[in-house]
């Protein structure tokens, strides 16, 4: 395995002009293989090291991604000390802006601070208003879609133009977008399901535009809106966001 390591490493990188450029350290950005190298290094820097020296202290790690759970603020900056002392150590350094203390805020832990979310995976972890078995009203610290993630969902159902898309029909449109909109929805709807409604009435919107243009005698929003609406209640599974109960 560390002959193949090191193979990978001394490996010409070849330009776009089919030249070949020597190298002695790392491995190109946008290699196949530099993720899973930097995965290897990361398990021996990272995942071994706090085995070893912070046992008690779960983590977490999705590539350079890392989460660390501490019990009071000191352990955390304590932690946090160690954690930048390592990363030097091995010739790496801590994100500046991304690396913070955050307090996990809910009904058990109500001290104010100044920060307390966090974004990982595509999700903002932070307080939210939740209801237990019993009816009754508590806050948690859950995880909902990020506003990043809402952004690139949104910006890739604008792209679709689907209010252009008046020579299909609403059954080939679902054929075209839905298995997208199903992977939305298996994954950032694992959590906080209603965090996606926003983006979700986006989609419909533009479904309803589709209906305004395809229909001479739904051009008004409400006729648009109502027939599309009768439709959802009639076939929701034609859109994954249908079945959440997210309707026109």
């Amino acid at each position: 395995m560390l002959l193949y390591v090191e193979r990978w490493l001394t490996a010409p990188a070849q330009l776009s002009d089919g030249s070949l450029v020597s190298r002695d350290t790392g491995t190109p950005q946008g290699g196949v293989v530099s993720p899973l190298l930097a995965n290897i290094f990361l398990h021996h820097v990272l995942d071994l090291w706090m085995a070893e020296c912070h046992p008690g202290t779960p983590f977490e790690r999705y590539a350079d991604d890392v989460i660390v759970h501490c019990r009071t603020e000191a352990e955390a900056k304590f932690v946090h000390r160690e954690l930048e002392q390592r990363l030097l150590a091995c010739k790496l350094e801590a994100h500046p802006v991304k690396t913070k203390i955050v307090y996990c805020r809910d009904s058990n832990r109500a001290e104010m601070h100044r920060l307390i979310q966090f974004d990982f995976l595509g999700y903002t972890f932070r307080p939210r208003p939740s209801v237990n078995r019993r009816g009754a009203f508590f806050v948690s610290f859950t995880p909902g879609i990020s506003g990043k993630a809402s952004q690139a969902v949104t910006a890739a159902i604008r792209r679709w133009q689907i209010h252009r898309r008046s020579d299909k029909s609403l059954e080939e449109l679902s054929r075209t977008y839905n298995p997208v909109i199903q992977g939305w929805v298996n994954y950032y709807g694992q959590y906080h399901k209603s965090a996606m409604y926003p983006v979700l009435r986006g989609l419909n919107l533009r479904l309803v535009r589709w209906v305004q243009k395809k229909y001479k005698r739904k051009r008004s929003i409400r006729k648009a809106t109502r027939w599309l609406n009768r439709i959802a209640r009639r076939e929701p599974g034609l859109f994954a966001h249908w079945q959440l109960g997210a309707y026109p």
